[in-house]
């Protein structure tokens, strides 16, 4: 069982309908699936994998040999270690910090950030129209009713941000989590992940499924604010990393999200009569996934259900 792989250039030719719906089929049956061809240039991907790599190993790696999880681990007696990721990472946001110390860091994510995002806005517009909804629904919905995604108050603005994450080699991998099982909070996750060093696995039919490696591809899922949109046809679902020995797994993931203030629920069109999703404030909802965020998503919409 592998991971649906999609070529994305094909929607601009004679195969477009047979992509459209091999998209449908992975937000619907896999809630995970890989695009190649995705019109992010290869020569910028490359970048981006030199400038993380050599980040890391200039940034991070002595302190994360230092850090607590790894003492918690040397000292641990042979437990699992529990409640914790064998995970570096770091958030990249249009207004925070971010690392200066490593050459071509800042231009080379910002422009990836650019072109991964412009991708996101691609690929909500497809989920559109494979759900019969108007072009721009789920981009405006994320920014709080404005489908031009250009509000006067940043507080309705769709969230965009970037997580460079590490997975470094771990001596003992089955006494800790790279990172433990969830389903994301948010709307579309666009992932960038390692040509070669695997780890991340989904749940389907009761079966953890690899997510296998791809050269230059984009891994989509979907998030718990994508299944509530399209009233459960697009299922947010459960994934997890394993920690290994070998290898320093890159992961750069960039979660397109509603603004705090967006009011998230099933689109009408799509409703035909009341379903298991309520009407909710998607910053509501990020306050229980604080809480949550490793504990099945249905409590958490019955939670925000009651606010």
């Amino acid at each position: 069982m592998a991971i649906p792989v999609i070529d994305f250039s094909k929607l601009r030719a004679e195969e477009r309908a047979k992509t459209m719906a091999q998209i449908a089929n992975g937000c619907e049956e896999w809630g995970f699936f890989q695009l190649v061809n995705h019109g992010i240039p290869e020569e910028l991907l490359e970048r981006v994998k030199r400038v993380c790599e050599e980040f890391y190993r200039l940034e991070r790696e002595e302190n994360f040999k230092k850090s607590t999880l790894v003492k918690l681990l040397n000292e641990s007696d042979g437990e699992k270690v529990e409640n914790v990721d064998w995970e570096d990472v770091i958030t990249l946001l249009d207004d925070n910090e971010w690392p200066s110390n490593t050459p071509g860091f800042k231009e080379t994510m910002a422009e990836y950030r650019a072109e991964v995002k412009k991708l996101a806005e691609k690929v909500m517009e497809v989920m559109d129209e494979n759900l019969d909804l108007p072009k721009g629904y789920i981009k405006s919905a994320f920014n709080s009713g404005n489908s031009a995604g250009d509000n006067e108050n940043s507080d309705n603005e769709a969230f965009f941000g970037t997580k460079v994450s590490h997975y470094p080699p771990c001596p003992q991998p089955e006494r800790v989590n790279g990172l433990r099982a969830h389903t994301d909070a948010g709307g579309l996750i666009l992932l960038f992940q390692d040509d070669a060093v695997g780890g991340l696995q989904i749940l389907k039919g009761g079966e953890w499924v690899d997510v296998q490696p791809l050269p230059n591809a984009i891994v989509i899922n979907t998030g718990d604010q994508i299944e509530v949109l399209s009233n459960g046809k697009y299922k947010s679902v459960w994934h997890r990393v394993l920690a290994i020995p070998e290898g320093n797994r890159r992961s750069i993931a960039s979660f397109y999200n509603p603004s705090l203030a967006a009011t998230i629920a099933p689109a009408p069109q799509l409703v035909e009569q009341a379903g298991a999703y309520p009407e909710f404030v998607f910053g509501d909802y990020m306050s229980v996934y604080a809480e949550q965020k490793f504990l099945a998503k249905e409590p958490r919409f019955q939670a925000v259900k009651a606010t």
